[in-house]
């Protein structure tokens, strides 16, 4: 039986990735471990950035924020603005039509920020439909010389921004809410629910392009993807525990479920592949505009993956189970 969540690379290269027909001449990056877009040839100066993400599983007042931002910042980590999106609603029986106005509305607030259109789509009430749900497609244009790909080069700063555990907490203050008041007030999880706009890493990606390598969003799994970055860019890596950061409040809720952070799910948390020599300017410009950037680790010429945790290496986790997808 598959196991929630995102279906775990073996199976993904066994049935998914096997005998794909991607052989059409413009597909410069097509279906790939840890690369969440595909790239393809716009023209002679430009590639295309597609990606496409569900939205499910989200707070129903914030809807339309999610259905533009999870499919964006895929194409925004490949160092391209979104600027064409195609929604899919798809809509439970009994759904309102001021509960459909107040997820356009939001869409529309977020495209507007961004400078995205929305250029097709569908909208539908379906049986079958148990909860809200979308998919969307986004779309963006970047130059050749500006394309960002989650690939590593040994000596490479590993730097994340906002902190870890980011989405599991705040869905938790959602839809555990109860489960919390034992260790949180109401005003902290009235707090972590406001947090929710953390869930991003558009306007992260835009600011950290000109000095990144590349980058990536850890989502499902965490900074377990930073497995997959190794793995395509043939380099190992190195995490000091010490350096993390966890939002205080995030850091109860971890701690009162007992979830690990390094694995649990933080869309929102920009892992951002950057030249040693660009560190101090890409922390700076970040800061600056206020989102916290953090130095974690670095990318190693050794092929071991370690986590260094109070002096002593241990290897660093791999994604076998995400608490996220269990608790919802």
């Amino acid at each position: 039986m598959l196991p929630l969540g995102k279906i775990r690379n073996e199976i993904l290269r066994k049935i998914i990735l096997s005998d794909l027909p991607v052989g059409d001449e413009k597909i410069v990056v097509g279906p790939k471990e840890g690369f969440d877009a595909a790239v393809l040839e716009y023209d002679e100066s430009n590639y295309l950035v597609i990606a496409t993400d569900p939205v499910l599983g989200v707070p129903r007042e914030h809807f339309g924020f999610f259905t533009y931002h999870f499919a964006s910042s895929d194409v925004a980590v490949f160092g391209a603005r979104p600027r064409w999106l195609i929604v899919d609603l798809l809509l439970p029986p009994g759904a309102k039509e001021e509960e459909l106005k107040a997820i356009m509305d939001e869409l529309r607030e977020e495209c507007k920020k961004y400078g995205t259109s929305i250029v097709g789509g569908h909208t539908g009430v379906y049986k079958t439909i148990n909860d809200f749900t979308a998919t969307t497609t986004a779309i963006g244009i970047v130059r050749k010389d500006e394309l960002k790909l989650p690939l590593a080069k040994a000596g490479d700063d590993i730097v994340i921004t906002k902190g870890v555990a980011i989405e599991f907490a705040v869905g938790v203050a959602w839809f555990k809410a109860e489960e919390l008041k034992s260790v949180l007030s109401p005003s902290e999880i009235s707090h972590l629910r406001g947090m929710y706009r953390l869930e991003s890493v558009v306007r992260d990606a835009l600011l950290a392009r000109e000095f990144a390598r590349g980058m990536h969003d850890a989502t499902e799994g965490g900074l377990t993807a930073l497995h997959e970055i190794a793995d395509n860019s043939g380099v190992g890596f190195e995490v000091y525990y010490e350096n993390l950061y966890m939002h205080p409040l995030v850091e109860k809720v971890v701690n009162f479920y007992g979830v690990n952070p390094l694995t649990v799910s933080s869309t929102g948390t920009l892992i951002i592949i950057s030249p040693s020599e660009n560190t101090r300017e890409l922390i700076k410009k970040l800061q600056t505009n206020g989102i916290g950037a953090f130095v974690i680790g670095r990318f190693t010429e050794e092929r071991e993956r370690v986590l260094i945790k109070n002096g002593k290496k241990e290897g660093f986790p791999k994604f076998e189970r995400d608490a996220y997808a269990e608790v919802y």
